[in-house]
């Protein structure tokens, strides 16, 4: 055996056979290098493989040592990555563990139904959210019976719709959306502003409406109007703001001149006189009268749309139907059957919020 000018133990030591450069196997022809930390003579195991003589022009340089460096940066990077997914992981998880989406404001004036964000805008999306806050009104007096429509505004329900419709009304009757009736009583009413509050008896969880801001309103909006024209439960038609801030002259109770009311009443049209422009349509409205700024539309509105919703394409109450213009009510055949021709009123909504807490109170004018 050869003897070998490396240190004891630097590598394993292998059977050899023959000598010198015909030893087997041959020793390496330089010596690999050791870690910083290495002891002299210290054995290692396993032991390195065997590399190849450095070539090229700087073999004969040593190359600087390379040491194996934790990844430190790389993971508290790979941590700080982890632990943002992982909290938005753990929001989205939690909403579809309980079923529930994350809160949003809401700035309506009053919560109610509206519509949902993926209907938003269109006429089918505010006619399915809002129709089951409308109801149709059946008045009954000495008169005869007038039809009207209202807005459910409680889940107990509290239900604003015209002083005309109920005005003189010895016996309420008011049908849901789905069909079920209840009996109701007068809270309060107000005859200047066409208001009127009345209470379903022994109703609860009913769907409300919202009461939206008639001061946000422009010229050309879209609108939709929801009521029960004719007696036709639930009735849908839609338009534009034609304008707004119009003098609208109404009578302020049955007791009109010429016995409009009570013609009206028996024939169950419900369609009330009013003035506008200094024009009388549908009548005499008599010498009760009182006079009210009303959002103008040409939404189709019929006679029984009274008390009923304008409503924006949110979903939102802007206004209550007051008055409309039905051409053929001046026949000498006095049939309400006409349909509207464009020219149709609104009480502003801001005005409905205004008088909520003295129609509540039971007082009025």
């Amino acid at each position: 055996m050869t003897d070998s000018h490396r240190p004891s133990g630097a590598y394993p030591m292998y059977p050899s056979y023959g000598n010198g450069e015909a030893a087997y196997p041959p020793p390496p022809a330089y010596e690999p290098q050791r870690a910083a930390d290495e002891a002299p003579g210290a054995e290692t195991w396993p032991p390195p493989p065997p590399q190849s003589p450095p070539t090229g022009p700087d073999a004969g340089t040593p190359k600087p040592e390379r040491r194996v460096r934790r990844p430190v940066a790389l993971l508290a990077a790979v941590a700080i990555v982890a632990a943002a997914v992982g909290g938005g992981t753990a929001t989205l998880i939690g909403s579809h563990l309980d079923g529930s989406t994350a809160p949003t404001a809401s700035g309506s004036a009053v919560s109610g139904t509206t519509v949902s964000q993926s209907s938003a805008g269109t006429v089918a999306g505010v006619a399915a959210a809002v129709s089951p806050a409308i109801v149709e009104i059946s008045a009954t007096s000495s008169a005869g019976e007038a039809t009207g429509s209202g807005v459910v505004v409680t889940a107990d329900g509290e239900i604003v719709t015209n002083n005309h419709v109920i005005s003189g009304a010895s016996q309420i009757e008011v049908a849901l959306s789905t069909g079920k009736t209840y009996t109701a009583d007068v809270v309060g009413t107000d005859a200047d502003k066409d208001l009127a509050l009345i209470k379903l008896q022994g109703a609860s969880g009913l769907k409300t409406a919202t009461l939206g801001d008639s001061s946000s309103l422009r010229v050309g909006d879209e609108v939709v109007a929801i009521g029960s024209p004719e007696g036709l439960t639930g009735t849908v038609t839609s338009g534009i703001v034609s304008a707004l801030d119009r003098d609208v002259t109404v009578a302020k109770d049955e007791d009109q001149s010429q016995g409009q009311g009570q013609q009206q009443r028996q024939q169950g049209g419900g369609n009330w006189p009013f003035e506008f422009g200094g024009q009388q349509f549908n009548g005499d409205t008599g010498t009760s009268k009182t006079t009210y700024k009303a959002i103008q539309t040409d939404a189709s509105l019929n006679p029984g749309n009274s008390g009923g919703a304008l409503i924006n394409m949110s979903g939102e109450i802007i206004g209550i139907n007051s008055a409309m213009y039905s051409p053929s009510s001046t026949s000498t055949s006095g049939s309400s059957s006409a349909g509207s021709v464009g020219l149709g009123f609104a009480i502003p909504v801001d005005t409905v919020k205004a008088d909520l807490d003295t129609l509540r109170a039971g007082n009025g004018s």
